[in-house]
């Protein structure tokens, strides 16, 4: 009779298929409120129920198992969390309960930090949006296309002036900015958030 072996575990896992979840609940620490990103069955509802996953290089499901398996670099350069238009649908239909779009937020506050983004288009578009809310309490419709368009399609810029200034007849958007009352108050909310991030490492 013949005594088995004992084998040492570590040695029979190829290092590649060892999973790294330091990536994950960085992801799910970031996300607001409770995640539920560590759920997620792989079942692919999110993608078959995504208006815009034909136009992401990686399903939200894929995109997931890059952040179980430590892919850092290739899931903050992935285009699905600048692809997601935040309907929901995913969030709604999946059998986890996974807060899917939230998830996409904070990858696209990561990759901007990182800088690992593709394209600039959208990044850059996140943060003139930020930067006029932070300055006037919301946001500036008129600034913030005008803006974009200048830096990235300024030859654009003739074909859009006929429904600009439709909005501007019918009073559905200003030229000039106006601020929210007690402005202070909301900039010191803001100061308070980057503080707590800062804390936390984020």
């Amino acid at each position: 009779m013949t005594t088995p072996q004992t084998l040492d575990p570590p040695k029979l896992i190829p290092k590649l298929m060892i999973e790294d979840l330091s990536l994950l609940d960085e992801v799910s620490a970031r996300t607001a409120g409770v995640s539920r990103l560590e759920m997620c069955i792989q079942c692919g509802t999110c993608g078959g129920s995504c208006p815009s996953a034909a136009d992401m290089d990686h399903t939200p499901r894929q995109l997931f198992a890059m952040l179980r398996a430590g892919m850092r670099e290739a899931a903050l350069k992935s285009n699905t969390p600048w692809i997601c238009v935040s309907c929901y649908h995913c969030v709604v239909r999946c059998p986890q309960n996974v807060h899917i779009a939230d998830v996409m937020y904070t990858l696209k506050g990561m990759a901007i930090e990182a800088r690992l983004f593709q394209d600039s288009t959208a990044p850059d578009f996140s943060q003139t949006f930020v930067d006029m809310v932070e300055e006037y309490g919301r946001g500036f419709e008129f600034g913030l296309a005008t803006r974009h368009y200048l830096k990235h399609f300024p030859l654009r810029l003739p074909s859009m002036a006929p429904m600009g200034l439709g909005l501007l007849s019918k009073q559905r958007m200003t030229i000039t900015p106006k601020r929210i009352k007690n402005i202070k108050q909301l900039k010191a909310i803001l100061q308070r958030a980057k503080e707590l991030e800062a804390d936390n490492g984020w």
